[in-house]
C-alpha cells in the first residue's frame, strides 16, 4: 500500500473531498442552522448519542454506549445527564443486574431524530436536485465501505488485545453494512 505522500491520484482527491465534505458537515454554524431548521436544540454529540440509542433495542449499559461512540464512559455519562434533563432519555434498572442502570431514548428523544432527519434529508435533496440517484447510491456504498474500513482500523487500534474487531453493524449511529440490495429504513 503506498504512503499518503504517494497516495494514487483518485485517493488523493477522495481524501480532499472528504476533508471538505467534512468542515462543511461538521461547522458549527451549519449544525446550528441544521437544528435550527429541526426545531432542535441539541449538541452535535447528543445527536449521534441518541442515534445510537434509537438503535439500540430496550436502551443500553453506559459502557456499551461508550464503545459504539468510541468516546469515554464519563463523557457519556455527562451527556446522559444533559440529555435526561431534556427528557430526551430516561435510565432504568438493568434487569439482569440490579446494581447497573440502563439508558433509552424516550419518546420525545425519537421525535427529535425524526424532525432532525427531515431537515437534514430537505437540506441534501437541495444539494442534490441535479444529481442521478444511481450516483448517490453508487456514493453511499463507497462511502459505507469506507466508513466499514475505518471503524474496524480504529477498533483494532483502540483493542489490540481482540483478535477480531467488534461488528461495525452494532455501533448505533454509525450505520453498519447492509445485504446487496436491502436499503435502510427511514
Amino acid at each position: 500500500m503506498p504512503d499518503a505522500d504517494t497516495a494514487p491520484e483518485p485517493t488523493a482527491a477522495l481524501e480532499k473531498m472528504l476533508a471538505l465534505l467534512s468542515y462543511l458537515l461538521t461547522r458549527s454554524q451549519a449544525h446550528d442552522q441544521q437544528i435550527s431548521q429541526a426545531g432542535v436544540t441539541a449538541r452535535r454529540s447528543d445527536v449521534y448519542l441518541l442515534l445510537a440509542l434509537d438503535k439500540s433495542d430496550g436502551g443500553s449499559r453506559v459502557g456499551d454506549l461508550a464503545d459504539r461512540l468510541m468516546v469515554e464512559p464519563s463523557h457519556v455519562t455527562r451527556q446522559i445527564a444533559r440529555l435526561q434533563a431534556q427528557r430526551l432519555v430516561e435510565r432504568t434498572p438493568d434487569p439482569l443486574d440490579g446494581r447497573a442502570r440502563r439508558v433509552a431514548i424516550t419518546a420525545e428523544g425519537t421525535a427529535l431524530l425524526s424532525r432532525l432527519h427531515r431537515a437534514n434529508r430537505a437540506s441534501l435533496q437541495r444539494a442534490l436536485h441535479d444529481v442521478e440517484e444511481r450516483d448517490i447510491a453508487t456514493t453511499v456504498d463507497v462511502l459505507q465501505r469506507l466508513v466499514d474500513g475505518y471503524v474496524r482500523r480504529v477498533r483494532t487500534q483502540a483493542l489490540p488485545e481482540q483478535c477480531e474487531p467488534p461488528d461495525p453493524s452494532r455501533l448505533g449511529g454509525i450505520p453498519g453494512p447492509r445485504a446487496p440490495g436491502v436499503q435502510e429504513a427511514g
